[in-house]
């Protein structure tokens, strides 16, 4: 494999869409809690420890499900001989190398949330994604507390709050119906996900549950007086996304997957507009 191969190989174990989307989340969260203009510098590090950090678990998670990706994702870097195993591991350190010394910069809060959420990383693969729904709930919470912790970074957490809960609820089932799409190679493997224990049809039934659940509490900040209507006018729109992909799911996961994903950054869009728009 040339050089170039590898380093694209390393480039996709990133992959830069979900970690420049992490980064995206966690600035929200600063901006939501008003802290994002206001303190700058906090909010880089902020931004900058979750690009790490969800890059680091990206990839280290791809070296523990090699063999699972050999069935599901033969395309990816390591089953495709890119990037060797121990390329991997070595590549997934250094990042969570860099996390951890942005990390190091924030708010005591902060810095617990990015500790336990490294954790979170680490441990997925290897102890929480082979029970049925725990890999679930955490990659839900993962992604939650990317809005906690851009808010935290800049002192106003709870900021942050009712965005997290709904981000944690719709990932969820976001993963269910990703498990749904890989349950070949996770039968295979024996790996104990939701859909491979429960069968598929309830896993997605009780993901969209959860889902309606999210959808129900969205106009909560409207309600409180926190914001004002043009963050209905967004996230009506997005919760009717995010029931369509919930429906097509079950016909077709990878649809509903990708449909659902972009549902979550409409919403949370609609906490920028609601912000910017005042109560």
């Amino acid at each position: 494999m040339s050089v170039s191969g590898t380093v694209r190989g390393l480039v996709e174990l990133t992959r830069p869409v979900n970690t420049v989307a992490a980064g995206a989340l966690t600035f929200i969260g600063a901006f939501v809690a008003g802290g994002a203009f206001a303190e700058p510098a906090a909010t880089a590090a902020a931004v900058g420890a979750t690009w790490f950090a969800t890059a680091a678990g990206m990839a280290i998670n791809d070296y523990f499900d090699r063999e699972v990706d050999r069935i599901n994702n033969p395309e990816r870097a390591i089953p495709r001989g890119a990037v060797s195993p121990r390329g991997a591991l070595a590549f997934s350190l250094v990042l969570f190398a860099g996390a951890v010394v942005l990390a190091w910069l924030l708010p005591a809060l902060a810095l617990a949330i990015a500790a336990v959420n490294l954790v979170g990383l680490v441990t997925y693969t290897t102890f929480f994604k082979g029970l049925p729904g725990a890999g679930n709930a955490l990659v839900a919470y993962l992604v939650g507390s990317t809005f906690l912790f851009g808010a935290a970074a800049v002192g106003d957490p709870l900021a942050g709050g009712v965005l997290a809960v709904l981000a944690a609820l719709s990932t969820f089932t976001r993963e269910v119906v990703k498990d749904v799409e890989d349950v070949a190679g996770d039968r295979e493997e024996g790996l104990r996900t939701l859909p491979v224990v429960i069968g598929e049809r309830r896993a997605l039934v009780l993901g969209t549950v959860l889902l309606v659940v999210a959808v129900l509490a969205s106009p909560v900040p409207y309600l409180f007086g926190t914001f004002g209507v043009w963050y209905l006018v967004v996230v009506v729109p997005a919760d009717a996304v995010m029931l369509a992909a919930a429906y097509r799911s079950f016909d077709d996961p990878e649809a509903g997957q990708q449909l659902l994903k972009a549902g979550t950054f409409v919403a949370a869009a609609a906490f920028v507009v609601g912000r910017l728009a005042g109560p």
